[in-house]
């Protein structure tokens, strides 16, 4: 099982970026596929969740209306498109699928 996060970098507030999180080894879709961020100094939160079986979404509050979690099976590769970012979503990002952890890419929101 592996998984190699990309996309992260450096935005103004207000902007957006797009994550991807490439699977390999393993089938993505037939497993939950969530993504986590960990902030400097806090834990590693839980940011938003697809079902295998359904396809249906979860968002943690904070992020509702503005991240959209998708999966591309044909890619084997699932994505977190982030929009009207803020200083609060800077943190390293993971997903996380099949028991595996990627090794994270890091968002910065920054004037």
């Amino acid at each position: 099982v592996q998984l190699v996060e990309s996309g992260g970098g450096l935005v103004q507030p207000g902007g957006s970026l797009r994550l991807s999180c490439a699977a390999s080894g393993f089938t993505l879709r037939w497993y939950d596929l969530s993504w986590y961020r960990q902030a400097h100094g806090k834990e590693r939160e839980l940011v938003a969740r697809i079902f295998s079986a359904s396809g249906s979404t979860y968002y943690v509050d904070s992020v509702q209306g503005r991240f959209t979690i998708s999966r591309d099976n044909r890619k084997n590769t699932a994505y977190l498109q982030m929009n009207s970012l803020n200083s609060e979503d800077s943190a390293v990002y993971y997903c996380n699928a099949g028991g595996g952890w990627g090794q994270g890419t890091q968002v910065i929101v920054s004037p």
